[in-house]
């Protein structure tokens, strides 16, 4: 089993060597600290990102890789004084390795000494090579070079011209009370988070109960539980085998979010860059598209068949590999009916805040709802007779997922257009299109119209009548949105349908619920202090589901909307704004602590960067409250509820009194 598993871990830390490696868990800081003419000591500040571990050069050899510390390959005229200094390290025992590995977490400090030997050096290089490991391990292989000046050895800088180290520190704010950011306000936050990502599972559990019930799954049962029940040679390993085939399916389920978590580790602005990218949006609108035309019955996709062949085949190995491999196959053979779930539940949880660790929820309760029903009816055999007969009822279910396909596919045709600022979808629109969707689907299920393949009905169900007056209601309930004042407040939509202010209608500016706001950092701090009122920074974006729905059901609460309104200067800030470039004079390359350059030139690029460097944060939404003088008043805070968020504000006006008091 042991074995086994080390595997599975191979194979997929293969697969990640083909994404990108431009970022790195670690950041690194250098100093130099001259000890005599000849001898200087080199000083690498490492701070590790969390959950990831850095080893030390005095790791086993027979377990992850040690640091070394060297000279650059041709690097000549100086000599390193022995191994390098290490900062206090960590022990654990790895199950993996078998024996107790040393590592750096959070941060590590390296000294190296050096002795120069040629006066005439102006230039040196150090290597380090190492491995840094979470889930999974990279290699970490970088040169720092410092130069000789005036017989000093200092880091050196990066090359870019003065307007980008002078719009560099523009972007680094002077906080005042600093240790407030070291927490954010949890008061609902991680409760919420939790309940998010038990929703999202319960999503995908969802989605995969209605994917059992799909024409490629459904009859996969009473085969697969015959095969395990009858080939096994007694019956405990025959009960033994259709488990551990249930829980391979789940894991292949698991594995495929894996790699968005390796992403989100290595810059946590790449989930939101993947989610709100204009092209990756087309591209998911016009694949959903194409799974509801496959689930409406005009056409049929499947993946090759000689995949699912050579892999089936490949399953008579036999074992617990086997087995693995034949869970592989139902994956590849029901992809046609499994796909188009799973694409919406990944594209849906692509966000920045947490979005790798909901896609895992959504996934893992997608593959158990998929794996129960082959362990259950292989507990309890005899009730295969009681399963229903393939008809009508399966064509109804899949017919009613191309509807849903297709409405989400609208949602991400909405992105592209939020964030490329087209103005073609406003929020009437997109609603608009939504009630057609809605009233076709209904129509469907009273049997009006019709599709490809749809077998004749001859009476109709009272569970699909009921179900289809369910969903006229939904268009009902939809349709006074395409209207200038709606009838009633449709809030359920919010962080689905385009913002209210984004409108056909006139609207006096383009700020949520028509508060008075900025989009420019310096522009409202400076109108701040001319009223002389503390601010609300608003870290949000175009595509940010969460901050539709602060604004929407939070903001929107009266008592808040008035302290939003009266008392604070609110600066909203969209990271997403790729689509809306700086004007060529405020572009400029940042310069990051490890010495790599970020091009930005964007207002997107911008308040992202702003966010990460000055707050160590990249979700949304992310909310600081702070005076004009930049004193943060509280703890920040994100998604949360009504009342967590109203006494979060009203003890930022207190502290922000305070202050004016003294």
């Amino acid at each position: 089993m042991k074995r086994f598993f080390t595997l599975l871990l191979f194979i997929l830390g293969f697969s990640l060597t083909s994404y990108s490696q431009d970022e790195n868990p670690i950041e690194v800081e250098t100093s130099v600290n001259k000890i005599s003419d000849t001898e200087y000591d080199l000083i690498f500040n490492l701070y590790i990102d969390e959950d990831w571990h850095l080893y030390s050069q005095y790791n086993p050899e027979d377990a992850s890789l040690p640091m070394t510390v060297k000279a650059s390959e041709g690097e000549k005229g100086f000599t390193l004084v022995g191994k390098a200094k290490e900062s206090d390290t960590h022990t654990a025992f790895s199950e993996i390795w078998g024996v107790d590995e040393i590592f750096f977490s959070e941060e590590a400090t390296i000294t190296q000494r050096i002795t120069v030997e040629d006066p005439s050096l102006r230039q040196i290089s150090i290597n380090i090579d190492a491995q840094v490991c979470k889930e999974f391990c990279l290699p970490y292989d970088e040169d720092f070079t410092f130069s000789l000046d005036g017989g000093k050895v200092v880091a050196s800088v990066a090359t870019v011209d003065d307007k980008s180290k002078a719009l560099t520190n523009s972007l680094k704010l002077d906080l005042k009370n600093p240790e407030l950011l070291n927490h954010v306000d949890s008061s609902a936050t991680e409760e919420d988070k939790q309940s998010t990502l038990l929703q999202i599972f319960l999503l995908g559990f969802a989605g995969g109960l209605i994917a059992f019930l799909t024409p490629c799954v459904f009859p996969l049962i009473p085969l697969t539980v015959s095969f395990f029940t009858k080939q096994a040679k007694t019956k405990r390993k025959g009960l033994r085998n259709a488990l551990l085939y249930g829980f391979f399916i789940v894991i292949i389920y698991l594995l495929i979010s894996s790699p968005f978590h390796f992403l989100d580790s290595l810059n946590p602005e790449i989930l939101n860059t993947i989610s709100t990218n204009i092209w990756l949006n087309l591209f998911f609108f016009i694949v959903l598209v194409f799974f509801a035309g496959s689930f409406f019955g005009f056409y049929s996709v499947t993946l090759p068949s000689s995949w699912g062949t050579k892999i089936d085949s490949a399953s008579d190995i036999g074992g617990m590999i086997g087995i693995f491999l034949m869970a592989l196959t139902l994956a590849i053979v029901s992809f046609s009916c499994t796909g188009p779930i799973l694409g919406s539940l990944l594209a849906g949880s692509l966000t920045s805040d947490g979005g790798a660790m909901q896609l895992t929820a959504g996934m893992g309760g997608f593959g158990l709802a998929l794996a129960l029903p082959f362990a259950f009816f292989a507990l309890f055999p005899n009730l295969l007779s009681t399963l229903p007969k393939s008809g009508s009822w399966m064509n109804m279910i899949t017919v009613t997922l191309g509807f849903i396909e297709l409405a989400m596919a609208f949602k991400f045709l909405s992105n592209a257009d939020l964030v490329g600022h087209w103005g073609i979808f406003k929020r009437e629109i997109f609603i608009g299109i939504w009630v057609l969707i809605a009233v076709s689907a209904a129509l469907f299920m009273f049997g009006v119209l019709k599709f490809p393949g749809s077998s004749k009905i001859k009476r109709i169900a009272g569970f699909r009548i009921l179900l289809g007056f369910f969903v006229l209601g939904f268009a009902v309930y939809l349709a006074p949105g395409v209207t200038k004042n709606p009838k009633w407040n449709q809030n359920y939509l919010s962080g689905f349908a385009p913002p209210q202010f984004y409108s056909i209608y006139k609207q006096d500016n383009n700020c949520p619920l028509a508060l008075n706001c900025f989009k420019d950092f310096d522009e409202g701090m400076a109108y701040a202090k001319s009223v002389n009122k503390p601010v609300l920074l608003d870290f949000t974006g175009w595509a940010c589901v969460n901050c539709r729905k602060m604004e929407e059901t939070v903001w929107s609460h009266p008592d808040i909307y008035s302290t939003l309104r009266d008392d604070y200067v609110l600066i909203s800030l969209y990271v997403d704004d790729n689509e809306n470039p700086l004007p060529e004079e405020k572009q400029f390359d940042f310069i990051k602590p490890s010495g790599k350059i970020k091009k930005i030139t964007t207002y997107g690029e911008k308040w992202a960067t702003m966010q990460t460097v000055n707050f160590k944060n990249a979700s949304q939404p992310f909310y600081v409250l702070m005076s004009p003088e930049l004193e943060v008043l509280n703890t920040p805070q994100q998604y949360t509820d009504q009342v967590a968020y109203y006494n979060w504000l009203k003890d930022g006006l207190k502290s922000y009194n305070k202050l004016g008091s003294k």
